[in-house]
């Protein structure tokens, strides 16, 4: 595979030996991720994601080029500049976290390049316009997820809900989608707070939580720093129930959370329980599929679901890119605008988190088949049934 890492060095060129002389990839992929920096734990399973994609669709080698934003916006757009305008890629894949995507848009779409992001916020697809009908994303939708929470809460007879979250876009999305789905099912928000992502203290924040007593509270954060209000509220003697959002799926934020996540409830990708899937889910072939490819490259019990959200930017690709060169030769626009078009009018696509439909304008393509609950126990995921 010709993936080339400028931020590690990983030693492959990403070019092709042709009889006596050397070609450039007849595809080039530019991948953004956050491998450094607050979301690391998120971006690392994503980074070691992309060595395992195809290195050769429909007769065309395909070279990926990797570069880290450090969790950074700044950082981000820079990368997205460098992939378009050194580069010439045909497609990116990134950011690992919403406000970096978000920031990449502008760059992206204004060069007309085609860019899946592996962050959540369904504000990177939505609302649709001619900027957005550039973008795609493979993480569920906030809303879809924040759904699965409100209706567990009111069947655990929750009434009132206390909102933890980061003080960014993704924070922003969270509270949306929270108040939405709360009121849709009877459900109160009585306090909402913020905090950032480097933060090493929500003393403050959650004291003003405890104080109104909520039946539960969801934390609207990711990878390893939503850790910190959990680990705070359990310190104060919070004793309702207590909701994580999926973008805590990996085993990272189980280690540094231990004993206080245990009894968190949190809407998930099937890939984070796929042996416990039923035989009949039809997202359970894909789903053990790439774990078996992730875990024989990372050792047994390596997998994240947020390297799911890179391998289902690969598949889409993958499926994406036959269809695309009917119309268009690689490093040209039209190229690339035939590959938006074939992106968005995938169907019944099984990827590892769910089937993907997609639209005009759904660039998402989820439905109920890409989420299940999932409790924590004793330090594992456990798949609630009929929830």
């Amino acid at each position: 595979m010709r993936v080339r890492d400028w931020v590690y060095g990983v030693g492959v060129a990403g070019v092709l030996l042709c009889g006596s002389g050397l070609a450039v990839a007849q595809v080039k992929i530019g991948v953004v991720v956050s491998a450094t920096g607050p979301a690391a734990s998120l971006g690392i399973p994503e980074k070691n994601t992309i060595a395992l994609l195809p290195a050769k669709v429909a007769g065309k080698s395909v070279e990926y080029i990797v570069l880290d934003d450090a969790t950074d916006v700044t950082k981000a757009v820079q990368d997205t500049h460098k992939l378009i305008s050194e580069d010439h890629v045909d497609a990116i894949i990134g950011s690992t976290v919403t406000p970096n995507s978000l920031a990449m848009l502008d760059v992206a779409a204004g060069a007309h390049t085609p860019m899946i992001s592996m962050a959540a916020s369904e504000g990177i697809i939505a609302p649709m316009d001619d900027k957005r009908a550039w973008a795609f994303k493979t993480p569920q939708n906030d809303s879809l997820m924040a759904e699965a929470i409100a209706a567990h809460m009111a069947g655990q007879g929750v009434r009132t809900v206390g909102f933890i979250g980061f003080a960014d876009a993704y924070g922003e999305s969270w509270l949306k989608e929270l108040t939405g789905a709360a009121a849709r099912h009877g459900i109160k928000v009585v306090a909402s707070e913020r905090y950032q992502r480097g933060d090493t203290s929500v003393t403050g924040q959650v004291l003003k939580i405890v104080s109104v007593n909520p039946d539960a509270v969801l934390i609207g954060a990711s990878g390893t720093p939503a850790a910190l209000p959990e680990r705070a509220l359990k310190e104060r003697g919070y004793k309702g129930k207590l909701y994580q959002t999926h973008g805590v799926a990996n085993n990272d934020f189980l280690r540094v959370c231990g004993r206080d996540c245990d009894g968190t409830l949190l809407p998930a990708g099937p890939l984070l329980v796929a042996d416990q899937l039923p035989d009949s889910n039809p997202v359970k072939a894909a789903a053990l599929g790439y774990k078996a490819a992730y875990e024989k490259a990372y050792g047994v019990g390596s997998i994240s679901t947020f390297g799911g959200h890179a391998w289902d930017a690969g598949q889409l690709l993958a499926h994406s890119i036959p269809e695309a060169l009917k119309k268009g030769q690689p490093g040209t626009e039209a190229f690339r605008v035939a590959l938006r078009d074939a992106l968005a009018s995938q169907k019944d696509l099984a990827v590892s988190q769910g089937v993907m439909n997609m639209t005009a304008t759904d660039h998402n393509g989820f439905d109920n088949r890409a989420r299940v609950m999932v409790e924590i126990k004793d330090g594992k995921w456990v798949l609630l049934q009929d929830k």
